[in-house]
């Protein structure tokens, strides 16, 4: 699950070797917290969350398919 992320965020950005991915888990779910350059935060986000967003749907159908639930932070 980590890799997958890390793959697609590495793909998205212009700095590639700065993103970081941590990995917590909060109850029953996986909290994934993806760390990116400060001049990458909008290209990951995307217009109006529109890239986010599909990155969060990518990560809970992956997690579900593997019956876990998973979450999708960005952190600046």
């Amino acid at each position: 699950m980590k890799e997958f992320i890390e793959y697609i965020a590495k793909q998205l950005v212009d700095q590639p070797e700065n993103v970081v991915i941590e990995e917590e888990t909060k109850d029953e779910m996986l909290v994934l917290k993806l760390k990116v350059a400060q001049p990458d935060i909008g290209k990951v986000i995307g217009k109006r969350g529109r890239t986010a967003f599909a990155l969060r749907t990518l990560v809970a159908a992956v997690g579900k398919k593997s019956g876990k639930k998973v979450a999708l932070e960005i952190v600046d």
